[in-house]
C-alpha cells in the first residue's frame, strides 16, 4: 500500500481507503464491519470514510461502536464524516449547508462515530440557497474547534469549489483541500475535464467513490442481477438502468477480457486504472464480505501491469 499526500496538504492517505456507504448495517453488521474494518487495516488502509446519510446515522453508529471493539490508537487513522441532507425533515435540518446546520451536525456525528473529532469533513452537495460564504465561514469554524481537521466537498462543479477557495483566502480562513467525485471508467467527465484545473492550480485532494460503478465494472451483473448485490436492494433499485445498460455490459465483458489476459480479476483492473490517474488522493473501496476487502485490496499489486499499451487497450473499450 502506498501513502498519497491529499492534494497539497501534508496529509499522507492510503492509496485505497474503504468506505461504510450501502454496507453498513444495510448488509454490514458491527460483527462484520469490525471484521472488514480490521481486513482494511491489514492491508495498510489508515482511511475509513462515512456520512450523516448513510442508512440514516446508523453506519456512522455501526463504524463509530467498531472502531471502539478494535481499539487503535486514535492518531494512527483517519475517520470522514459528509454534511447536506439531515436526518430530520424540520426546516434547517434537511438539503443545506448553513451554519445552524453545520454546526450542529458535526455534534451529532461526532456523538455517533464516538470521537472527539473527524479527520475530514465534507459538504456532501453545493446548497444554492446558502450563500458559499456562510457554508465557508461554517466549516472554517468546524476546523478551529478541532471538531474536523481538514474539510472539503462532495460533488460541487469547479466554479463553487474555486469561489470557496477564494472566498477562504480572501479571509485567512481553513479553505477546502479535497473533493469526493464519483470517478470510475464509466464517469470520467468531471473528475478528467472540469476539475483538471483543481488539480493543476490549486493542488486540490481528491477521494473518489464509486470505483466499480456500482458493481458493474466487477463483471458480476454480466447474467443478470444476482441475489444479495446492491442491485437487488430496495433501496437502490435506481440503480438498475446502469446495472443492466446492455451497451455498458458489452464493454464490461471486454474489460474481463483484457483482465483474464493479466491474470487478474475485473474489479482489481478496475480499481487499478484508477490508482494509475495521479489526480487521485486515495480510492474508496466498498465490501460486504472480509474476502472482497482482500480482493479489493491486491489492486495495488495490479497497477504495475497496466503497461501503456494496456492502458490504449482499455481506453479502446470505456472511450
Amino acid at each position: 500500500m502506498e501513502y498519497r499526500h491529499l492534494g497539497r496538504s501534508g496529509l499522507r492517505v492510503s492509496e485505497l481507503s474503504l468506505g461504510s456507504w450501502v454496507t453498513f448495517n444495510d448488509q454490514v453488521n458491527l460483527d462484520a464491519a469490525v471484521e472488514i474494518m480490521s481486513a482494511a487495516r491489514d492491508a495498510g488502509v489508515n482511511f475509513f470514510d462515512n456520512a450523516e446519510i448513510y442508512a440514516k446515522g446508523k453506519s456512522e453508529t455501526i463504524m463509530g461502536a467498531a472502531l471502539k471493539k478494535l481499539g487503535w490508537r486514535r492518531s494512527s487513522y483517519l475517520i470522514s464524516t459528509k454534511f447536506f441532507w439531515g436526518l430530520n425533515d424540520g426546516i434547517n435540518e434537511k438539503n443545506t449547508l448553513n451554519r445552524k446546520y453545520l454546526l450542529e451536525a458535526v455534534d451529532g456525528s461526532l456523538k455517533r462515530l464516538r470521537l472527539d473529532h473527524v479527520d475530514l469533513v465534507y459538504c456532501h452537495r453545493p446548497d444554492p440557497t446558502t450563500p458559499i460564504e456562510e457554508t465557508v465561514w461554517a466549516m472554517h469554524k468546524i476546523v478551529e474547534s478541532g471538531k474536523a481537521i481538514y474539510w472539503g466537498t462532495s460533488e460541487w462543479s469547479a466554479a463553487e469549489i474555486v469561489t470557496a477557495i477564494d472566498i477562504a483566502e480572501r479571509h485567512h480562513l481553513h479553505k477546502p483541500v479535497m473533493e469526493q467525485p464519483e470517478y470510475n471508467m464509466f464517469h470520467r467527465e468531471r473528475f478528467e475535464v472540469e476539475y483538471a484545473s483543481l488539480f493543476r492550480d490549486h493542488g486540490y485532494g481528491s477521494t473518489t467513490w464509486s470505483p466499480l460503478a456500482s458493481g458493474l465494472l466487477t463483471g458480476k451483473y454480466n447474467g443478470g442481477v444476482p441475489e444479495g448485490s446492491r442491485g437487488s436492494l430496495k433501496r437502490y433499485d435506481w440503480l438498475l438502468e446502469k446495472l443492466t445498460d446492455k451497451v455498458l455490459l458489452m464493454k464490461v465483458k471486454k474489460l474481463t477480457e483484457i483482465a483474464n489476459d493479466l491474470g487478474v480479476a475485473t474489479a482489481q483492473l478496475a480499481i487499478a486504472w484508477l490508482l494509475k490517474n495521479p489526480n487521485v488522493s486515495s480510492v474508496i473501496t466498498g465490501a460486504s464480505r472480509v474476502e472482497q476487502v482482500r480482493q479489493n485490496m491486491k489492486a495495488v499489486d495490479v497497477v504495475e501491469k497496466l503497461t501503456p499499451d494496456v492502458m490504449e487497450a482499455i481506453e479502446k473499450v470505456i472511450a
